[in-house]
């Protein structure tokens, strides 16, 4: 599911957060993700999000390289993530139910799917009683709850929790563990970034150590086992996917859209390769392409021709479009 390839990420040249971390996550996996303060676990989760880019190396999720995801298309694949952060970050003018069901609306979903989800996500962490309560009347344990029901509201591929049980009693750390258990059973791959010693030796799964930068153990059982890790048995390389056995050529990781869609009217007489670049990123009409940035088209591979084609179609639409708006308004 999950691929971090030759991953560097420096925030100046004195300063490396991630170097050269490679690892992977297969679907339906529980893993923890551990290590020190400053070892790079927050930046980690900040590339696989998509908030920041790396400095070298890629990143893929199933078919999509996250690195060369257009701006356009970030929206939709985070809803195929589900993010459960530090700061747990509930809304606290909304109640735990509006939370939750606030998640939904943002997807535009109808009411009723709203309600039905809402309660059926409350109940799954055990809240449904303390739904109509602020986050401030909410227990520590209880808010991270909320915070896990409302990071499920998109039903995602992949739950991501940020130091779940940091500032939990034993308790209501074991508590959120069988939540995040239970979560994996039904399907949901789910990664934990702790340093709780106790859940993750009790879980007795796999456990990925990052110090300093890089990725120092890939072990399956208790925290403190250092194990070398393996490369992973497939690794994206360009145009070529390498297993353990042999070399086959494939085509390059697509993006998010299986095929390429329909394009809109407002955009059908581009030149044709050029169309065939945007359709293939999901870009499917004018709108999309005015919020395109100079990185987007560098991350789409347009040469140069191609993208002064696009540019000399945007000014000649953007011009004929203000004409016809001046033929308008005088006829008004």
């Amino acid at each position: 599911m999950l691929l971090f390839e030759n991953v560097t990420k420096k925030y100046t040249p004195d300063i490396t957060a991630l170097e050269d971390v490679t690892f992977n996550i297969d679907t339906g996996e529980f893993s923890f993700l551990v290590g020190p303060s400053g070892a790079g676990k927050t930046t980690l989760l900040k590339l696989l999000i998509r908030e920041e880019l790396p400095t070298a190396g890629s990143i893929f999720f199933e078919d999509v390289e996250i690195t060369k995801l257009p701006k356009p298309l970030i929206p939709k694949y985070r809803q195929r993530l589900g993010v459960v952060f530090q700061d747990i970050k509930l809304l606290p003018s909304k109640t735990l139910e509006e939370n939750v069901a606030f998640a939904l609306e943002i997807l535009g979903k109808p009411d009723k799917e709203i309600k039905e989800t809402t309660s059926y996500l409350l109940n799954l962490v055990k809240l449904e009683n303390r739904r109509s309560l602020f986050p401030v009347q909410l227990s520590g344990g209880e808010q991270q709850r909320g915070a896990i029901a409302r990071a499920l509201a998109s039903d995602p591929d992949l739950l991501i929790a940020d130091e779940p049980t940091g500032n939990l009693d034993p308790d209501n750390s074991f508590q959120i563990l069988e939540i995040l258990r239970n979560i994996n059973k039904s399907g949901t791959t789910v990664m934990v970034i702790s340093h709780d010693k106790e859940i993750v030796d009790f879980m007795k799964t796999r456990v990925i150590r990052i110090e300093n930068g890089k990725v120092i153990s890939d072990n399956k059982g208790d925290y403190d086992t250092i194990k070398k890790p393996k490369k992973p048995s497939v690794i994206h390389t360009n145009d070529e996917v390498k297993t353990d056995e042999n070399i086959q050529k494939t085509p390059k990781p697509k993006t998010l859209e299986k095929e390429p869609p329909t394009p809109d009217d407002s955009i059908k007489n581009l030149d044709r390769k050029v169309l065939k670049k945007l359709l293939q990123n999901g870009i499917i009409n004018i709108d999309m392409i005015l919020k395109l940035t100079e990185d987007d088209l560098k991350n789409m591979n347009f040469n140069n021709k191609e993208e002064k084609k696009l540019e000399d179609f945007v000014r000649n639409y953007l011009l004929n479009n203000s004409i016809k708006n001046n033929n308008e308004q005088q006829n008004n």
